[in-house]
Order: C-alpha cells, then sequence, then structure tokens
C-alpha cells in the first residue's frame, strides 16, 4: 500500500496529473512558482524522489527528462480509501459514518460506481454476505491491488500508449486529466 503523499509531493504529481502528458522539471516549477518560492533544484529532487518511489517514470529528451504519471489520481485516491478502510476493526460502520458524511453530490456518484461495478462483475460472480470481498477476487480488465509500498495502477481501460516495456509491477497507465491547470 502506498503511503500517503507528501506536500509537495502532492503539488508535483497533482500538475502530472492533470497535464496528462510528459513533464519537465521547469515546467512543473514555474506552475508552482505562481503560489510559493521555490528552487529548481528542490523539484528536481522531488520527481527523482516520485521516480524512485515508483509514482513517475522518466524518459531522456535532450538533456532533461520528461516525467510521465504511472497511475491515475483516481487510483491513488482508492488506494487510500481501501487501506483507511481494511484498518478498521469494524469496516461496515467506518463505511456507514463515511457515506453519512458525503454531500448528496458524492452519494450520486457513488451510486453511479456501484452501477458500474455491478455491470462490469461477470455473471455467476455476484457476492453476497459469503461471497468473495474485493480484495479476494480479481475481475479480468481491472487492476489488482497495488503491493505493500507499491503505487497503485489503474485500470487496463485507462492504458496509454509507452514506447517501452514498463518494468515488472509498473503499468503504463496514465491519468485523465486535461490540459495545464
Amino acid at each position: 500500500m502506498p503511503r500517503q503523499l507528501g506536500e509537495l509531493e502532492d503539488a508535483v504529481m497533482t500538475r502530472v496529473w492533470q497535464w496528462n502528458r510528459p513533464v519537465t522539471v521547469r515546467e512543473v516549477l514555474e506552475d508552482l512558482q505562481r503560489e510559493r518560492s521555490i528552487a529548481y533544484t528542490t523539484v528536481m529532487t522531488v520527481l527523482d524522489n516520485l521516480h524512485q518511489k515508483g509514482w513517475v517514470r522518466r524518459e531522456v529528451v535532450g538533456r532533461a527528462y520528461r516525467y510521465t504519471a504511472v497511475s491515475t489520481r483516481a487510483a491513488y485516491s482508492a488506494a487510500l480509501m481501501n487501506e483507511a478502510w481494511s484498518r478498521s476493526d469494524n469496516p461496515a460502520a467506518a463505511l456507514v459514518a463515511f457515506f453519512g458524511m458525503m454531500s448528496s453530490e458524492q452519494r450520486e456518484a457513488l451510486s453511479d460506481a456501484i452501477r458500474i461495478v455491478q455491470r462490469d462483475t461477470p455473471e455467476g460472480t455476484a457476492e453476497g454476505p459469503e461471497g468473495a470481498g474485493p480484495q479476494e477476487r480479481e475481475t479480468p480488465g481491472k487492476a489488482s491491488p497495488a503491493a505493500p509500498g507499491e503505487p497503485p495502477n489503474a485500470s487496463a481501460e485507462d492504458a496509454a500508449p509507452d514506447d517501452g516495456t514498463p518494468p515488472a509491477g509498473e503499468s503504463a497507465e496514465r491519468g485523465t486529466g486535461q490540459g495545464r491547470p
């Protein structure tokens, strides 16, 4: 399970996810400088650390690296929610409390997500009280939960073409954000 990104890591990854294209340290730096005073070497170090942790892949273009997200923000958020929920001593009560905190728009999004999952569940695998939980089964075309310490991977449907073969355990998937913020 990935640990939660730090504040600066999140600020950098937000841009990588939103822009949904290979980015340079300079591009991220210039955008971050709109909000705060920050050095080029700090952004370079953060992107290098994110690369070492498996959150971004990089390729050399000229004299600079271009960084691309390995996973989506949605997959990252889902993995964090799953981790928090799985640590509860009473998962049902945790879900009830969580749903109680949701706005009507969030509950509608949840209902839409449940309909999608139910539609995509293969026949004959409907889960009842005795059925396998989401961590105990895999649905074809869906990502497996991330290994401990690994960033989550998005579904195979979000895959983007890549020039090379990703290393073992790394996916070639990208976020779905549009354009620069």
